[in-house]
């Protein structure tokens, strides 16, 4: 089968990838399988990950900075917006491989490419739903009980994962021609993070920052979990500003893929640039 360019939203051709769900399901499977086979702690880790961060930036920033956090406790302030922060940098990260991790049966089988780092964001997904627990605990514990605010979670989820895979897409398509792009992916992932209000409030920031925090696909997603989940105060210029950042960063990345696409057979076989 020939692989064309695409033109326009018919080109992108939504159908073909969901008559190919079970092939999605499959791949998220079989890589939460091999991440858990033969490991010790098993889903501990995932669950320390998180705890030991917000321990870390509690002792580090809670005491000495006095941030604003809305009259929340600095660490369930922090671990709030550091659980959908792991899930959108796991994704970027192994998103960026996933089509050299899988060249073997790209180049073998036809079906919508799209799939492989889709499926990479589903993993993703058990990891995030194993943190939200521990979020759950926590939010117990301080006596945080949240309100009719908890509606609009959904909301934020959808958009963490818009976010997440648009960057995936874009990231996983270059680094098939350019190799070295897996190499800077850690290095973005560290700059990005600094550049998301996970140990700080939006509050915090005046201008030029906060255009740049507008910016950010990821400042709507944060803002997001904690107004929902901690009835926080957001600003509503940075979340529709993040927002529709983060619809269009999902969009041109989709299309970006989709028209690289055609390509990643003879790049996968060549070794890349």
């Amino acid at each position: 089968m020939r692989l064309q360019a695409t033109r326009g939203w018919s080109a992108l051709n939504l159908s073909e990838l969901w008559r190919y769900r079970e092939l999605i399901y499959f791949l998220a499977w079989r890589d939460v399988k091999v991440r858990y086979k033969q490991t010790v702690v098993g889903v501990i880790w995932v669950l320390l990950q998180p705890l030991a961060m917000m321990a870390v930036f509690s002792l580090i920033f809670g005491r000495t900075a006095q941030w604003p956090t809305d009259g929340v406790p600095y660490p369930l302030y922090v671990l709030v917006a550091l659980v959908p922060w792991q899930f959108f940098s796991r994704v970027i990260s192994e998103s960026t491989s996933s089509l050299i991790t899988d060249q073997r049966l790209i180049t073998r089988v036809y079906f919508p490419r799209l799939v492989v780092p889709i499926a990479t964001a589903l993993t993703a997904f058990v990891d995030f739903g194993l943190a939200m627990s521990l979020v759950g605990l926590l939010m117990i514990w301080f006596g945080a009980i949240p309100g009719l605010s908890l509606l609009f979670l959904p909301l934020a989820v959808f958009l963490m994962v818009v976010a997440a895979v648009g960057a995936g897409f874009w990231l996983s398509a270059l680094n098939v021609e350019y190799r070295d792009v897996m190499h800077a992916v850690p290095f973005l992932v560290q700059f990005w993070f600094f550049l998301t209000p996970v140990i700080y409030s939006t509050s915090w920031l005046s201008a030029p920052w906060d255009i740049v925090l507008s910016l950010n696909p990821m400042t709507a997603v944060v803002d997001g979990f904690r107004s929902s989940l901690l009835g926080s105060t957001a600003s509503h210029n940075f979340a529709s500003l993040s927002a529709t950042v983060a619809i269009a960063l999902f969009i041109s990345g989709m299309v970006w893929f989709r028209r690289r696409e055609r390509s990643f057979v003879d790049s996968l076989g060549s070794g890349g640039a």
